[in-house]
């Protein structure tokens, strides 16, 4: 017999976020954020809550947890789309259909009372985080705020009715000593049209976000299923990724001081996570002090150019600087989600020698 509850109290929310801990016990390539942090993700802390009815549901079977999933209503994707579509994240089961179906019926039914035609996950909550499970690439682990499940995740889906929406795609680059040719003259060419890079100054923090704002809700807002994110929602994002930012690897591309492009190359810092396991104390500081050190992959997390800029190498003189800056200490980098039908973005980085290397999937069905 499997029960469905809405989690609720403090104990409920600490099941709920202790839950993947059990499942994926003894598994190298599990990432988990820190306990403190997962917490205020999931707290009126954060500021995605403002726009949507979030709840969190816990399956149990005989007075144990045995799954894990949250409904999302977001009001802001509604007005923007003009779907009724709602959603279903932060899913974890065993392989067990039972399970998985108890827990998308619980969601389904939320979402129905909401109101909703259409459910669609996973979104960890939205576009503009974690989404999708990983269906392709089981043999390396994930890369820095990238999603990571069980191989059976996907005809857990199957089995429950869910079909797939779209692809996301993550592509995999040994960093080059020096990019193709074609890209440099296309990046030289940016120059002297007056493209100019510069690395952000994290003492300028507010005013560089205003300016990724600018830019990164412009470029991406023709992309599919794309929020544009608020002010609230980029100081929280901008307070999360602050301390691990290389100035040197995160910049702006500016045309006669108008930004016109971003792009952020980030340290894989999973691999310090996977140390901690969820923990913050002396002996999980010291391991991350240690293992910092030893980050040797990159994920290309942040990348955008305006649309009256594109085809002009502005994305070319970006990852020229880029990977000049990456290339001293860096070996790999991922270049990561890129939706499947993305084919300029995709051809641009197959021009550098990059491999498709995992594919995550979403899924979808009518209510």
């Amino acid at each position: 017999m499997i029960d469905v509850v809405e989690a609720k109290t403090r104990r409920e929310m600490e099941d709920f976020i202790r839950f993947p801990f059990d499942l994926y016990r003894g598994d190298p390539f599990f990432s988990p954020e820190l306990v403190r942090d997962q917490k205020e993700h999931f707290s009126p802390a954060n500021p995605f809550f403002r726009n949507a009815d979030v709840r969190f549901f816990l399956a149990r079977r005989g007075g144990s947890t045995a799954g894990r999933v949250a409904s999302v209503v977001n009001r802001l994707h509604i007005s923007r789309h003009g779907e009724h579509a709602g959603f279903f994240g932060f899913f974890e089961s065993g392989d067990d259909p039972d399970v998985a179906d108890a827990l998308l019926n619980a969601v389904a039914e939320d979402l129905r009372a909401a109101g909703m035609k259409l459910m669609r996950g996973p979104m960890n909550f939205s576009t503009n985080e974690q989404c999708g499970f990983l269906v392709e690439g089981f043999d390396s682990p994930p890369m820095l705020m990238t999603p990571y499940n069980p191989p059976y995740y996907a005809s857990l889906m199957q089995q429950c009715g869910m079909t797939k929406a779209k692809d996301l795609l993550a592509f995999i680059l040994d960093v080059p000593e020096e990019l193709p040719e074609k890209v440099r003259r296309v990046a030289r060419l940016a120059e002297r049209r007056g493209v100019r890079i510069r690395r952000i100054d994290k003492k300028r923090f507010k005013e560089e976000l205003r300016a990724f704002k600018e830019v990164y809700n412009e470029a991406w807002n023709s992309n599919w299923g794309f929020i544009p994110m608020t002010d609230d929602e980029l100081e929280y994002m901008g307070k999360r990724l602050k301390p691990i930012a290389p100035p040197e690897m995160t910049l702006i591309a500016e045309k006669d001081g108008v930004p016109v492009g971003f792009l952020g190359l980030l340290p894989d810092f999973n691999l310090v996570l996977r140390k901690m396991r969820g923990r913050l104390n002396p002996v999980s500081i010291i391991k991350a002090l240690y293992y910092q050190r030893k980050i040797t992959d990159l994920r290309l997390l942040l990348l955008g150019v305006k649309s009256a800029y594109r085809h002009r190498g502005v994305d070319a003189l970006m990852f020229t600087e880029g990977f000049k800056a990456a290339r001293r200490r860096y070996r790999r980098v991922e270049l990561s989600w890129i939706l499947e039908d993305n084919e300029p973005v995709i051809r641009l980085i197959e021009m550098f020698g990059s491999r498709l290397y995992k594919r995550y999937r979403i899924f979808e069905r009518p209510l």
